[in-house]
């Protein structure tokens, strides 16, 4: 091996002065306080392979940190070294390539014997990381990105060019220290310590390596051929051949064809070509990108395989989350695409940068449905991260889809298949203050046909509207950890031998808990932006107009609400002042004041209300315990806090489904006495032996808790309009299917005829959800010709609903639903013509 500190003096300090004045890295030093370094003990640093420059580095950054220094001697009473590092991975001599033995570095040799000879003595070893290139923010030319770390080895004269271009964006990691006793039991021979140490530190280099750049998993044509022959693969192209009597060469190629239809092509110099671009990109677009609680994702990263499932908004979601992820030091993920997406030029660019492209369904093709499976799994196992959308597609409406258990279900089956690696899953909520889809969204929830997504799409819409976006907030969510969901549905699985093709109940459930859960958790670190405050307020006021003086203390409150009482401790509420707030919708074009003689009004922009119930959608979950509370209250003038519990209570499992709610049934009481508590100290409310008042109806506080009580509203009025149509109609003669329809129906008229015309008050996957709530909490029943059948329980629930809506709501609901027999067959005889000449399109 080449002894570098064996040259001259003199090369070395002209070496050392030079990267002094040139290389100036970016030190991790969050985990420094957690290195507890052993005054006692020696320290010997560990690099991965040998390099003059990253030895020098390390010791300059060891002199600034106050450590030990790397270039200085180990020297105590029991052990000395002229210098306190050495490389872990040795260049090969001519005779051990030969041998194919592994070559240890003669001071790591000499200090693990040193150990071993005498009990006294340990020595702390502290791997340090060194990635030349790899701190994204101060990139700036794609040359350099060719001269950046990689998997492969450089020369010299490559790490030479690699240092002169990238030694101001360079990263250095301490690794926590590694005591050599620890490591080596006291029986434990020299040959075979050395072994185990090395792999130990081995493991640490991969790790890190892989958290910045990913696995090394460059040779593709090694892939494929791994999945070809794979079991299940095999199996498939065996059945495939026997049924369509084909030869089985030719089921092979076209199961090699789906490989590379699917397969990344994973390239980092692309990934770090894109970094640029997309930091170009977001300058431009947005007022900035926020993070919040990304420190969770870091810490994990190194002893999990992470798989990202964030909430679906825009198409700019899949660049937004990896740039954000390769930004902050770690490996982009692989991301789960549409097929629609692989198309020329853009396609080849999404696959290079980690993109993997699936079908809509696999219904019918066994053999796709196996390659894309394998898939799956080869770089699940591989330790590549992951990123997929639960939700199926992107959400038209603000609010979280119900999850899709699809790719979770063969996530959970590869697990099952392979748990050495644990998962952790991290939901993950994103939110914007403009969205360049909305007028897109509305038209296709208005019942046009859905535009074909593609990126094209996007910068078209992009076109249509002012570049005026405001900020971005990406939000890390609580992790979820595989093995726990498991663990919970069934005890002691990893024990047994499981057909994780069979259909298991227990796996259907776990999946199901997790889809649930990561929706749940996602609403959970959402983020309370202006625009979302602001939208909350007034789609609650009636013409969606207020005095500003009220909508700066409105702001306030729900402010306040959001800190004194938070939905979880990871939610952000904007610190932005609320006279602020309206200036910034009015800087964003979201709102307009309007001079007035007696006091400024403020008022939703023209033609910006439907787009405003997107970003209302994004955080109702958190004002709708106390939108309810203030409901009941304002709309009883007295109501007892029993009550008052139990009519929540009641409602809860429905607004839970609907909103995906992360509290329990068994909080709900202690939830609504803290906000009858919180209320009435704001002033809103009074509360005394048990009864529970609302203010004089001339008063602020009456009108504060109006406007906090409508965000409620639009949910009772769509419940009470499917149970008022069940029972109009009869138990037993309905079908859920036609329920749905008529519900939208239904609902798109009272949108038109009495309320702003919001698609999204009309829209049937919420009916639908409501109906499999009520289903499942047995409610309804479906007989074996799919009739929905109820009992007295719904009319009774029925009944409560004067406790929540106001008389003419409920007056115009029993109108609206007021339809014959004939007016329904109709109605549904015109809905099916239409569904057959859509799809025939």
């Amino acid at each position: 091996m080449a002894n570098w500190f064996g040259l001259d003096r003199l090369f070395v300090a002209a070496s050392r002065k030079a990267l002094n004045s040139w290389v100036s890295p970016d030190v991790h030093t969050e985990n420094l306080a957690d290195l507890k370094l052993d005054p006692n003990k020696p320290v010997c640093y560990v690099l991965q392979s040998p390099s003059l420059s990253n030895a020098l580095l390390v010791d300059r950054e060891t002199q600034q940190l106050g450590l030990p220094r790397a270039l200085k001697p180990m020297d105590t009473h029991l052990f000395r070294e002229d210098q306190s590092f050495f490389y872990l991975t040795q260049e090969a001599s001519s005779q051990s390539a030969a041998k194919n033995r592994f070559e240890y570095a003669d001071r790591f040799v000499r200090l693990v014997e040193a150990v071993r000879q005498n009990p006294e003595l340990d020595v702390q070893l502290v791997p340090v990381t060194i990635l030349w290139g790899r701190s994204p923010d101060k990139e700036e030319s794609l040359f350099k990105i060719l001269f950046s770390d990689s998997w492969s080895s450089p020369g010299a004269i490559k790490q030479l060019a690699t240092v002169v271009l990238n030694g101001k964006s360079t990263l250095v990691k301490f690794g926590s220290p590694l005591l050599v006793r620890s490591l080596m039991a006291d029986d434990m021979s020299e040959s075979l310590a050395l072994r185990k140490i090395a792999r130990v530190l081995r493991v640490h280099f991969r790790r890190q390596r892989e958290m910045a750049i990913g696995p090394d998993l460059s040779h593709r044509r090694t892939l494929m051929n791994s999945i070809l022959q794979s079991g299940a693969v095999r199996t498939a192209i065996h059945e495939e051949s026997v049924e369509k009597q084909l030869p089985p060469e030719a089921i092979e190629e076209k199961a090699r064809e789906y490989v590379n239809e699917i397969a990344a092509d994973y390239a980092y110099p692309v990934i770090r070509s894109l970094s640029l671009l997309l930091n170009w990109l977001w300058t431009r677009l947005y007022d900035g990108v926020e993070v919040h609680h990304f420190e969770e994702v870091t810490k994990m990263a190194s002893d999990y395989e992470i798989i990202y499932t964030p909430c679906h908004r825009s198409h700019i979601d899949y660049l937004l989350l990896s740039y954000v992820i390769h930004d902050r030091g770690l490996m982009p993920p692989h991301i789960a695409a549409g097929a629609n997406l692989n198309i020329p030029v853009v396609g080849p660019i999404l696959r290079r940068g980690g993109a993997f492209f699936l079908r809509r369904s696999f219904k019918g093709n066994n053999l796709y449905a196996a390659v894309f499976t394998e898939y799956l799994h080869l770089i699940t196992t591989k330790g590549f991260p992951i990123e997929y959308f639960i939700e199926g597609g992107r959400s038209r409406t603000g609010r979280l889809l119900p999850p899709k258990g699809g790719m979770l279900a063969m996530t959970v089956k590869s697990y099952m298949r392979d748990s050495t690696r644990p998962i952790a899953f991290i939901p993950t909520y994103i939110g914007y203050e403009r969205l360049m889809e909305g007028s897109t969204y509305i038209g296709e929830l208005r019942g046009k046909a859905k535009q074909q997504e593609s990126l094209a799409s996007v910068v078209m819409a992009a076109r249509k509207i002012e570049k005026i976006f405001g900020k971005v907030h990406l939000s890390f969510g609580e992790p979820i950890l595989l093995d726990d969901i498991l663990e919970q549905e069934n005890p002691g699985w990893k024990k047994q031998q499981w057909d994780v093709e069979a259909k298991l109940p227990w796996v259907n459930r776990s999946v199901s808990k997790l889809a649930n859960q990561i929706n749940t958790n996602i609403n959970s670190t959402a983020v309370i932006n202006p625009i979302t405050l602001l939208s909350l307020v007034l789609l609650s006021t009636p013409n969606h107009a207020i005095d500003e003086d009220v909508l700066v203390r409105q702001l306030e409150l729900y402010q306040q609400l959001a800190l004194r009482l938070p939905y979880s401790n990871k939610i952000e509420v904007t610190h932005m002042a609320p006279v602020n707030i309206v200036s910034y919708g009015v800087q964003l074009k979201a709102i307009q004041r309007v001079k007035h003689p007696l006091g400024d009004l403020v008022c939703v922009a023209d033609n910006q209300a439907v787009f405003l119930t997107y970003f209302r959608n994004n955080i109702l979950h958190l004002y709708i315990i106390p939108s309810l509370v203030a409901c009941l209250v304002q709309q009883n003038g007295e109501i007892q806090r029993e009550q008052l519990v139990r009519v929540i209570s009641s409602l809860y499992p429905y607004l839970q489904s609907e909103l995906f709610l992360g509290f329990d049934a068994s909080e709900i009481e202690s939830l609504v006495n803290r906000h009858v508590d919180t209320l009435t100290e704001f002033g809103l409310m009074t509360s005394e032996n048990g009864t529970v008042n609302s203010p004089h109806p001339n008063t602020e506080a009456f009108a504060q808790l109006v406007v906090l009580g409508e965000a409620v509203k639009e949910s009772m009025e769509r419940y009470y309009m499917t149970i008022t149509l069940l029972t109009q109609r009869g138990s037993g003669k309905v079908k859920q299917k036609q329920l749905e329809d008529l519900c939208s129906l239904l609902a798109q008229r009272l949108s038109v005829l009495y309320e702003f015309n919001s698609p999204e008050f009309f829209d049937k996957g919420i009916f639908r959800n409501f109906i499999e709530t009520l289903k499942k909490v047995g409610f309804l029943r479906v007989d074996e010709e799919e009739l929905l059948h109820f009992d007295e329980r719904l009319i009774n629930m029925a009944h409560q609903a004067h406790l929540v809506l106001r008389p003419e709501a409920l007056n115009t609901i029993l109108h609206i639903t007021s339809v014959s027999d004939e007016e329904i067959a109709s109605a549904m005889a015109q809905l099916e013509a239409k569904g057959k000449k859509k799809g025939q399109g």
